[in-house]
């Protein structure tokens, strides 16, 4: 049976790439992203279902969930990639901006997990949450994001324990740095301050990253293919750094690194 996968956050990056990949497969595709014109771009390309509207919200879920039972009878995988910034330290973080990003973050996959786990449940299904190194470490002025991605870890080790008794595999990845338009935003204030261009400014953020590269957003893709897959059937609650190993990196000895060339 041809499976049905709903992506969040599907109009670009990470999304966008799960959809492609997934549609070379044969599977049936749900978008759902609140930037239509993106979503229609990638749907062209491989035959999705656009549903425009915020993740975020359980309102628009129940059309949501309604539209997809109606058309596919059901939903096999759902790969929650929604989410977005959260600047600043927590004195620069004012109320509107901590709610902004708990919600694109963590509301997101929370509102859809729950609006598909009965869908889920009854085919026996599976969740990809799309986590980030921010979940298992700190980066510098960025509160709301690190703090909403570490709840994500939470969120999907509750999933899976209580819905795994029910057949649902619940799994979070993690990536690092990702070649993404997100991230080439996230880019420019340091070509600004070295006078570099794109590509060295991405050499400069992994230069203390073990692969000494940042991944393509194909490359997550492929992670989120086989955690859906019966490949991983016996994965469920996993927390999976897909950084180059940058987590792995004891920082107090860098500067011997540096020291040595190496």
């Amino acid at each position: 049976m041809t499976k049905t996968i709903l992506i969040t956050g599907g109009g670009t990056g990470i999304g966008a790439a799960c959809a492609r990949r997934l549609a070379d497969q044969g599977a049936n595709l749900v978008l759902v992203g609140r930037r239509r014109e993106a979503l229609e771009q990638v749907a062209a390309a491989t035959g999705a279902q656009v549903l425009v509207g915020d993740a975020a919200s359980s309102q628009a879920w129940v059309g949501f969930i309604e539209q997809i039972r109606k058309r596919f009878g059901g939903l096999d995988a759902l790969i929650a990639c929604a989410g977005g910034h959260g600047l600043g330290a927590a004195l620069d973080t004012h109320d509107d901006a901590w709610h902004a990003a708990l919600r694109s973050n963590l509301d997101s996959a929370f509102h859809s997990a729950r609006a598909c786990l009965p869908l889920l449940i009854e085919r026996r299904g599976s969740i990809v949450l799309m986590g980030s190194i921010a979940a298992l470490s700190a980066g510098p002025q960025v509160c709301g994001y690190t703090t909403s991605k570490h709840a994500l870890i939470g969120l999907n080790r509750s999933l899976a324990r209580d819905y795994g008794p029910l057949g649902v595999r619940v799994n979070c990845v993690c990536p690092g740095w990702v070649r993404t338009p997100m991230a080439d935003e996230e880019m420019q204030p340091l070509m600004q301050h070295y006078r570099e261009d794109l590509e060295a400014a991405y050499r400069r953020v992994t230069a203390d990253v073990p692969l000494r590269r940042p991944a393509s957003a194909d490359e997550i893709a492929s992670l989120c293919q086989f955690l859906i897959s019966e490949q991983a059937s016996i994965i469920t609650g996993a927390v999976i750094p897909a950084d180059g190993r940058s987590s792995i990196v004891d920082v107090p000895t860098l500067a011997y690194t540096h020291l040595e060339g190496a």
